[in-house]
C-alpha cells in the first residue's frame, strides 16, 4: 500500500508542510526532510522550483526563485534525494508544474520518482481530463498517486470526477487566491467546507492556503482529514533557517 493510503488510514489529524527544494541554500532539502519528520509532521510536500509559478503567493514565488538561482534543478532534486528512505518513512510529494516533469519526459520522471521513493505527485497546471486520457495509466504504473485540486468555484459535476479518478486525497484549496493570504477563515470558507464534507466523497480531503498556525490548522481539520502549511513555514526558514524547525511545529500542533 503507498504511503500516502497508510497515512490516511492513521487516527489522527494530519499536518502537512510544503516547502521549496533547495531553499534557503541547495543542500537544506534532505535535512528539512529530516527534521519536519522528527518533529512531528504527518506529509511532506517538495516543491520542485519552476520560473512561472501560477497558484504561488509573494512568499513561496520568493523561494522557488532563490532556490533555482541557488541551482535547483529535476536531477539535483532527485540526486538529493536518492537515499532519503534510509532516513524518512512518512509520505513525500513533489509539487510542481507539468512544464518540468514534460521536459524530463512524463515516464521517466514517474520512474524516478518510483526509484527514489516518491509517492504522489501535486500538478496544479494539469488539467483532470489530460491526466485521466494520457498519464493515468503511467502514474498507477509507477505506484505513484496524483492529487487534485478543488477550490470554492469547482463545479459539483468536476469534484464527484475528480474523486472517482482519485486514489488518495482532495487537495481543497481554501480559497479563490493564491497561496500565502489572510490569516483566519469567515463564513464564506467554512460554508464552502461543511458543503464538501456534506458530499460524503470517497477521498478524504486536505484543506490547503491560508493556514498558518493553531487556530488556523484546527478551524481546517474539523471539515477535513489534515492541514498544508506552506508559506508560513517558508517565512519561518527565511528567518531561522533549518535550525528551529520543532519552534514552527508546535506552534501549529500544540
Amino acid at each position: 500500500m503507498n504511503r500516502i493510503n497508510q497515512k490516511l488510514k492513521e487516527d489522527k489529524k494530519l499536518l502537512s508542510i510544503y516547502f521549496s527544494a533547495g531553499y534557503p541554500t541547495l543542500n537544506d532539502t534532505v535535512s528539512i526532510i529530516q527534521n519536519l519528520e522528527q518533529n512531528g509532521v504527518d506529509m511532506i510536500e517538495i516543491g520542485l522550483p519552476f520560473s512561472d509559478p501560477l497558484a504561488d503567493g509573494p512568499t513561496i514565488q520568493a523561494s522557488s526563485t532563490q532556490a533555482l538561482k541557488n541551482g535547483m534543478t529535476t536531477d539535483t532534486l532527485f540526486s538529493q534525494l536518492k537515499d532519503i528512505r534510509q532516513t524518512v518513512s512518512i509520505p513525500l510529494i513533489i509539487m510542481g508544474y507539468f512544464n518540468p516533469m514534460l521536459q524530463y519526459g512524463v515516464e521517466a520522471f514517474c520512474k524516478k520518482c518510483q526509484e527514489t521513493g516518491i509517492d504522489g505527485l501535486i500538478i496544479p497546471d494539469l488539467p483532470v481530463d489530460v491526466y485521466n486520457d494520457q498519464y493515468k495509466a503511467t502514474f498507477e504504473k509507477y505506484g505513484l498517486i496524483n492529487v487534485f485540486l478543488i477550490t470554492p468555484q469547482t463545479s459539483v459535476e468536476r469534484i464527484n470526477f475528480i474523486d472517482s479518478i482519485s486514489n488518495g486525497f482532495i487537495y481543497m484549496v481554501s480559497s479563490a487566491s493564491v497561496t500565502g493570504g489572510n490569516s483566519g477563515f469567515g463564513t464564506t470558507q467554512t460554508d464552502y467546507f461543511k458543503r464538501i464534507t456534506d458530499m460524503k466523497l470517497n477521498n478524504p480531503q486536505i484543506i490547503g492556503f491560508g493556514i498558518s498556525d493553531n487556530k488556523t490548522f484546527t478551524q481546517a481539520t474539523q471539515y477535513a482529514k489534515g492541514a498544508i502549511i506552506g508559506s508560513a513555514f517558508i517565512k519561518h526558514l527565511t528567518t531561522n533557517g533549518n535550525a528551529k524547525i520543532k519552534e514552527f511545529t508546535d506552534t501549529i500542533l500544540n
